[in-house]
């Protein structure tokens, strides 16, 4: 087992995780092979050593015709369902696309059947979303982490014409995901980019281990204030705790009594926005008889600071107190699986290397929910059922 640490200081696209990939080891001559198993033609891969701000790392780019024709997301599917690939690798390419569709289907309000995509269904953003799923299987990556993603702000041109920064796409993709204001009016964070972190990573400051194998994927913006480089960190399975059940996190907590529940329920939805990793209210007595709500918030050390200003900031709270404090966690892990309603994700917990249970993804029961006018339990038990039918191909890590 292999876990990769992404520290995306300078954002993250599709290029730069596979320049990345190639730094850490990634055969490039095999990555050619495998990609060719794609229907693309007249496209060549120019990996070359680069450098920002004297920093050396890969730059990985797709040289091709100028391509004129929209792909479709079904086409896309379809193109990679009928491929050679692995089935792994296929099915994660699959995923990928599946995640982008339903980004600019919710941006643009259509159906994912009607999406056509312009910049990430051309040649160069089919190779490196592709080309991201053959390298992790080549290169044996079982795990993501990921540190917050910092967000651009300013005007993007693209097909569709003059878009805000981050794009529509990766705002939809990275809902609910920690991000931060990175000052710059560059594109840092790509749709491709996310995608990949929203399908595969688990967000998290470094892990607390020696140092792992370094690589840096160079990135196409030369910026004056920081190197574009994607900066990634290998562990081996040695070198990674036979069971990580512990971290350390900061318990925020506020007693509140004059706030509206609509601020309340507002104040919740931003903590989550802004990196909480739990937040909830509970009912208490306070001075002079007042009905109040005591606010819980456990989140990351490093993220401590900020939500406090926030719940100051837009509630009555006029303080906050902080506790340092060791949390006790299953193991999860992501897996999407197929339904007679659509593809759904499930989180699969374990202690250790033991399976306990796993529980649908509350997101994904709701849009199906909606779509076919169901209710929600009733999405739930079908998607926990399904995957209850293929857990022993969920626990080998098997593709369906």
């Amino acid at each position: 087992m292999k876990t990769l640490y992404l520290d995306t200081f300078s954002g993250i696209s599709g290029d730069m995780f596979l320049g990345l990939l190639c730094d850490l080891g990634l055969d490039v001559e095999q990555l050619k092979v495998e990609l060719a198993k794609l229907p693309l033609v007249d496209y060549q891969l120019d990996i070359q050593r680069e450098r920002r701000h004297g920093i050396e790392g890969c730059r990985f780019s797709v040289n091709h015709k100028k391509d004129h024709h929209h792909r479709s997301w079904s086409r896309i599917d379809q193109m990679l369902a009928d491929s050679a690939l692995s089935a792994r690798s296929k099915e994660l390419a699959r995923r990928f696309f599946r995640r982008l569709g339903e980004a600019e289907a919710k941006v643009h309000g259509i159906d994912i059947d009607d999406v056509h995509f312009h910049e990430v269904g051309a040649v160069d953003a089919i190779v490196d979303l592709t080309g991201a799923a053959i390298g992790l299987e080549l290169l044996g990556i079982d795990r993501i982490l990921c540190s917050a993603l910092p967000l651009s702000r300013g005007i993007g041109q693209c097909a569709h014409g003059a878009l805000p920064l981050p794009a529509p796409a990766t705002v939809e993709i990275l809902q609910g995901r920690p991000v931060y204001d990175s000052g710059c009016d560059k594109e840092l964070v790509t749709p491709t980019g996310a995608t990949i972190v929203r399908e595969l990573a688990e967000f998290s400051d470094f892990p607390a281990l020696p140092l792992g194998r370094v690589g840096y994927g160079v990135g196409g913006w030369k910026l004056s204030d920081r190197p574009n480089l994607l900066r990634g960190f290998l562990y081996d399975q040695e070198q990674m705790p036979a069971t990580t059940g512990t971290d350390e996190v900061e318990l925020l907590e506020s007693h509140i009594d004059d706030s509206t529940p609509e601020q309340l329920g507002d104040l919740l939805e931003q903590l989550f926005d802004a990196g909480a990793l739990d937040a909830a209210y509970t009912p208490l007595q306070m001075k002079k008889n007042r009905p109040g709500q005591l606010l819980k918030v456990v989140c990351r050390p490093s993220h401590s600071r900020k939500l406090a200003t926030l719940i100051m900031r837009h509630s009555s709270a006029t303080g906050v107190r902080s506790h340092h404090c060791l949390r006790y966690r299953l193991e999860r892990r992501q897996a999407t699986i197929d339904t007679e309603l659509g593809t759904a994700q499930v989180k699969l917990l374990f202690e250790g290397t033991e399976f306990l249970r796993l529980s649908a993804e509350y997101t994904d029961c709701r849009r199906i929910a909606r779509r076919h006018n169901l209710p929600l339990q009733q999405v739930y038990r079908l998607v926990e059922n399904s995957a209850y039918e293929k857990l022993q191909q969920l626990l080998k890590g098997d593709p369906l």
